[in-house]
């Protein structure tokens, strides 16, 4: 079979049906409509072939036929030709070819692992950010951890009213044009002011209540609230105030040190001292992860080779799926949810998605490329210990996870993992020191 090779790693090639595969494909189509089709004297699925193609035309079955006939055909041919596809084919067949006496030939376009002339990823030196921590850092990380063990205390006296930072105990009943509206109501409900948690205003107006104090707060809703009835809507909450709270914040002191149980840690300059390592050892394993990232992308920008970019698109478009399905979840559309994780327009978080896409597709491929150059196979005892690790994650048997992955994926999967081991391993890592400051010439 002659395979024409294509800009963008894609190949073209003809595959033919044989006339005996096309009919076995007309009898397995026949199978299916007969059970969905009624005909007049016979139950589904009894009628003889010749009555149902008198009824219905032999022509009712060449859509199944052919898709049938192309899916074990298509298949053969990659398999045989050993191409190494790694999309969705595009099938172009003529209909007006479709014949029960004669072969039937279709043209496949297709997307194959892209040919990867490796460059340098080996003993590679990058740079990592140099990391240092100063005193407001630990004081905010110290303060967080005291506002974290906070408790709340009741509010009492004649002149307790609500301050921001205060947590209301309220009813409350929300109305639009005097009408109360679905889900606009709560008992007991516990707020913190000034959280943002409601609609714009609403908490601002609470400032200043008391406890037993009723009040109405008009309120407008956001032009891209979830609700369809309620956008960009006036409206009116009535709200009781049953109970104000403050948070009584602990003090830096031995008592809430110890209470924290850190082995060698008692005092508030020792507590301090390892708040600061901590806050250290963190930026450490985010620079060194950085580094790690400007690693592989160094192997991917020194490696040639043309990436799929139908390729690019189905792994885009495929985490963008699942960003609108996490926004349906939360009950608003991918526009409203980006507003709050990020602020990036839908248009701005396609083309983040592309981007990503494309790293990750160009990692994948040039490892793969090394572990083929390094001769890297995986052992029986790797693929056992690797068939163990998904039945643990999947909590599944050892046995239902060899029924279920493919065992040449699990093999990609170990050689890669040696492949990011081996260009980690013979990196350099260096951090950059200040320079000296030079004295001006006078």
């Amino acid at each position: 079979m002659e395979i024409e090779k294509l800009a963008g790693s894609k190949v073209k090639f003809k595959v033919v049906i044989p006339v005996d595969t096309f009919k076995k494909a007309l009898d397995d189509a026949f199978e299916k409509k007969n059970q969905e089709v009624e005909i007049k004297g016979f139950r589904k699925g009894q009628a003889p072939r010749k009555v149902y193609e008198a009824v219905y035309g032999v022509e009712s079955l060449y859509n199944d036929a052919i898709n049938y006939a192309i899916s074990e055909t298509y298949y053969e041919a990659v398999s045989e030709n050993k191409i190494d596809v790694c999309g969705y084919p595009k099938i172009d067949l003529d209909e007006s070819t479709i014949s029960q006496t004669s072969p039937i030939e279709y043209t496949v376009t297709v997307s194959v692992n892209p040919t990867v002339e490796l460059g340098e990823y080996k003993n590679l030196e990058i740079k990592k950010d140099k990391v240092s921590v100063i005193a407001k850092e630990v004081e905010e990380e110290i303060k967080k951890t005291l506002d974290r063990n906070a408790m709340l205390v009741k509010k009492e006296g004649e002149d307790a009213v609500i301050a921001l930072g205060d947590t209301a105990v309220f009813d409350f009943e929300g109305f639009k044009d005097g009408v109360a509206f679905d889900g606009g109501s709560a008992k007991d409900y516990s707020l913190e002011i000034g959280s943002h948690s409601f609609i714009p205003g609403f908490e601002e107006q609470m400032v200043g209540m008391k406890a037993g104090e009723e009040k109405d707060l008009n309120v407008k809703f956001p032009d891209d609230y979830q609700a369809e009835n309620l956008k960009g809507a006036d409206a009116v909450f009535h709200v009781n105030v049953k109970e104000i709270k403050y948070k009584d914040t602990p003090s830096l002191d031995e008592d809430f040190i110890k209470e924290q149980k850190i082995e060698g840690v008692t005092t508030p300059e020792e507590y301090k001292k390892h708040v600061k390592k901590t806050i250290l050892d963190r930026k450490e394993s985010q620079a060194l992860e950085k580094a790690k990232n400007d690693l592989y992308m160094t192997v991917v920008k020194n490696a040639k080779f043309e990436l799929p970019e139908d390729l690019v698109e189905e792994e885009a478009n495929y985490s963008l799926d699942k960003a609108e399905q996490q926004a349906k979840q939360y009950g608003m559309n991918l526009e409203t949810l980006l507003k709050y994780t990020g602020g990036q327009t839908v248009e701005e978080y396609k083309a983040t998605l592309k981007t990503q896409a494309t790293n990750t597709l160009s990692l994948r491929f040039v490892l793969k490329e090394i572990a083929k150059a390094e001769g890297f196979t995986a052992t029986e005892e790797e693929l056992e210990a690797k068939y163990k690790e998904i039945a643990d994650q999947y909590r599944l048997s050892v046995d239902q996870v060899k029924d279920q992955v493919n065992k040449s994926a699990v093999e990609e999967e170990i050689v890669t993992e040696r492949a990011y081991k081996l260009i980690e391993d013979t990196a350099k890592f260096v951090t950059e020191e200040s320079k000296p400051k030079t004295k001006k010439s006078e």
